[in-house]
């Protein structure tokens, strides 16, 4: 393709802000993938606009617009969003944004049901010679966008990794090109503590050779991928693609040959870590990103035998009910594809569906493990599905347990300061 055939639609930013008016819905890009340039100028208009409804999904910077976000239609902006990244949680703290409930794997297929979407703003990287761009780091519901907004915009970036499966749009599905060469949205790997190693190791025993695993990113996922150095034959059925996949794959500990479901492919919906994650994924006919409709289906994730989900939670209650997004009423995260993947896993032939937490926070003064979820919390997985909760402490393995069998094995891995005081309090709710 010649490059003035696309080079027809690269236009400036300021062509793009003019397209947007009063009462629209633009939906951006999520994490990694969301659009710097678009969002970083979007403040321009606020003088010219009102009630322009902007949905997000982990934000990962400060941007000037946000500033702009109010309550009401006689803001300049709204927002919403999937799931809160930093600039989100501080904005829900004043009442700023609205979160939508959601499980990933039907996140843009609902709201394209809800409204119409009049703007979608995602990135890209340069088209090829014959006019194919690659979405690069994110598909969880961007190509969905793009088959259904009124107004398809693109940021190409050539820094952007060139990445396979479904990540190839075509120049010609799409309405504008703009050019922003910006550096990769990075987030750092988190060091595990000693407790997150306890329970990273406590979650290695679960793991067998030749499993699939899904696992996200932080201290406890970044432990458990230590402990994962002597396993063998390993693959990955993941959303998130994270930097320790990277480290696994070439000490030759993941090598997808076991994989029931596309065997031989580690397989994601977006990817978020370091330099090195991104320049793995760059090229690498071993790495599909897929939607997220397709890779987070639970129907999916259970065609991969043997399959071990891995998530974290705040707090669990003595019935195995799961809080992962809330602290109380306050909102602080997402369910994300927490809910998809473990009940995928739990479906699977051999496979495991484990929540990961540590037993207690705030220098051991609150427990984790609780006799009741905390008013307003918000139940990221249900007490039926529940199958594995692990801490530093043990395992405790909730399915098919009676609730008496579950509080007893939760205390058991609670910290041993509360075991006395849920015992008791477990007495007087009648569960034990």
């Amino acid at each position: 393709m010649q490059q003035e055939s696309w080079m027809k639609k690269l236009v400036l930013m300021d062509e793009v802000l003019g397209r947007i008016m009063s009462n629209d819905t633009v939906v951006v890009g999520m994490a990694a993938a969301q659009p710097q340039g678009f969002l970083s100028s979007l403040h321009g208009i606020r003088e010219r606009v009102l009630n322009v409804k902007v949905i997000s999904c982990l934000l990962l910077r400060d941007y000037p617009f946000l500033a702009d976000v109010g309550a009401d239609t006689d803001a300049p902006f709204r927002m919403e969003s999937w799931y809160f990244g930093n600039s989100e949680r501080e904005l829900y703290k004043k009442g700023l944004v609205s979160f939508i409930p959601n499980n990933l794997h039907n996140a843009g297929r609902e709201k394209i049901q809800a409204e119409p979407i009049n703007v979608f703003v995602g990135t890209a990287t340069p088209p090829d010679s014959h006019g194919f761009m690659s979405l690069s780091l994110c598909l969880v519901y961007e190509k969905d966008m793009i088959e259904n907004a009124d107004l398809v915009v693109l940021e190409i970036n050539e820094n952007l990794p060139r990445t396979f499966g479904d990540t190839q749009v075509h120049v010609d599905d799409v309405d504008l090109l703009v050019q922003n060469n910006a550096p990769l949205l990075t987030v750092p790997a988190v060091q595990a503590t000693d407790i997150e190693q306890c329970i990273g190791e406590n979650i290695a025993q679960l793991i067998d050779d030749g499993a699939t695993l899904q696992i996200g990113i932080g201290g406890i996922p970044n432990a458990i991928m230590k402990f994962l150095s002597g396993k063998k034959h390993l693959g990955i059925h993941t959303e998130m693609i994270t930097d320790g996949i990277v480290d696994l794959v070439k000490a030759g500990v993941i090598d997808n040959t076991q994989k029931t479901l596309h065997k031989g492919k580690i397989v994601g919906t977006f990817a978020m870590g370091g330099e090195a994650l991104y320049e793995f994924i760059d090229e690498n006919v071993g790495v599909e990103l897929l939607r997220g409709s397709y890779v987070n289906d639970p129907y999916v994730v259970a065609q991969n035998d043997h399959m071990v989900s891995i998530n974290t939670s705040l707090q669990v209650d003595l019935t195995g009910q799961v809080c992962s997004e809330s602290i109380g009423y306050r909102h602080y995260t997402g369910t994300g594809g927490q809910l998809d993947m473990h009940r995928g896993a739990t479906l699977s032939r051999g496979g495991k569906g484990i929540i990961a937490m540590r037993s207690s926070v705030k220098n051991d003064e609150i427990s984790t493990i609780v006799p009741m979820l905390s008013p307003g919390s918000f139940v990221s997985v249900p007490r039926q599905d529940t199958d594995y909760i692990v801490t530093e402490y043990g395992v405790a393995h909730l399915k098919g347990k009676s609730v008496r069998e579950r509080a007893l094995a939760l205390i058991a891995i609670a910290h041993p300061k509360f075991r006395e005081s849920l015992s008791l309090e477990a007495k007087k709710l009648g569960v034990l």
